[in-house]
């Protein structure tokens, strides 16, 4: 079992996500703010704990904050603590997160959506480790460093004038950039079957027999938005929904349903994409083998036969221009890269 006072675990064998570790471990030592920058579900949070953990502070407090999750007066009140008073309901003192934060770590996460006063009463902590309570006159002293993280584009911001260009400085001492899962197919199964084997230990059961060979390719296939946390649901729903022996059903979205509530806009959606097709002369009805003249159907070729087809068509239509079809097709370039190698179209 981890100690509570050891880093956290991280799973992954991927190239980018072992330079990310070693850029963790190399920056952890220093007293020195970070901002970690990285899509939602990415583990921010868990990069932020483990720099804590693996440096001197780590006896010491590890606190963190959404600052996305409060609004901009109770933020305040709630990093710089307040004094009796201050405001309504004020009763008594009270002491803000940086205060019980000293000789510790803090984690400011979503720190894009801060106001600019708190932003400017960051910038005085990091520059001169002081700051006042809310509705107090006494400067108090702390010794925090500050770990920020966002999922959004904070040079940008600050050249909107959303975000304090000095404070972006003070923080970006070094920025650590998180791979989103997509760039980690190396990972995907090895993180799959971390998760699953958690759930099955959940459930009281045994052990985990794996995942069948087409639940293996719907995993490398998808486009994982939520990356490593929409991965974990996938897999522990898939866990606790199987009456099979191999893992062979996943279900990737929960609100796919025929009564969902946006129901009928789908359809209309659908009835557009079809005449689109049509008038294009790729009617979808084309692409679906005569169910009443057969005896049986090797789905997996069937769908890999409608994968190549589709990988030519839009190669033909892009002149072979593989980010233009990476495009056309609504992937990353690294996701088309991947199918074809996967199929041998890359000659």
């Amino acid at each position: 079992m981890q100690s509570d006072n050891s880093p956290p675990r991280m799973i992954g064998e991927s190239a980018c996500f072992l330079e990310m570790q070693e850029h963790v471990s190399k920056v952890a030592p220093l007293n020195k703010p970070v901002l970690i920058v990285g899509e939602r579900g990415t583990g921010k949070e868990l990069i932020a704990a483990r720099l804590h953990y693996l440096s001197r502070r780590w006896e010491n407090n590890f606190l963190k904050i959404n600052c996305a999750a409060v609004s901009d007066t109770l933020l305040e009140a709630q990093l710089f603590g307040h004094e009796a008073g201050a405001f309504t309901g004020a009763s008594s003192q009270k002491k803000g997160y940086f205060e019980r934060a000293d000789g510790g770590t803090l984690f400011l996460d979503e720190l894009a959506n801060t106001a600019m006063p708190v932003q400017e009463k960051i910038l005085r902590i990091i520059e001169y480790g002081e700051f006042e309570r809310l509705g107090g006159n006494q400067t108090i002293k702390v010794d925090v460093r500050i770990v920020a993280a966002t999922n959004e584009d904070l040079p940008s911001l600050a050249k909107a004038k959303k975000f304090r260009d000095d404070l972006l400085d003070r923080l970006a001492f070094d920025v650590i950039t998180l791979p989103p899962l997509r760039h980690r197919s190396e990972d995907i199964l090895v993180l799959a079957e971390h998760f699953a084997v958690g759930m099955v230990k959940e459930m009281g059961g045994e052990y985990f027999s794996g995942f069948s060979h087409n639940a293996k390719r719907m995993l490398l296939n998808h486009p994982w938005r939520g990356n490593v946390r929409e991965l974990k649901n996938v897999i522990e729903r898939a866990v606790y929904q199987s009456t099979d022996k191999h893992i062979s059903h996943l279900v990737f979205n929960p609100f796919d349903s025929p009564w969902r509530l946006s129901a009928e806009a789908e359809s209309d959606a659908d009835k557009s994409t079809g005449e689109s097709n049509v008038s294009s002369g790729t009617s979808n009805r084309e692409s679906v083998p005569d169910m009443s003249a057969l005896q049986s159907l090797d789905f997996c070729q069937q769908v890999q036969e409608f994968e190549i087809q589709m990988l030519r068509q839009a190669m033909e239509k892009c002149q072979y221009n593989q980010r233009k079809t990476a495009e056309f097709l609504q992937l990353s370039y690294h996701q088309l890269r991947g199918y074809l190698r996967k199929y041998d179209l890359l000659g």
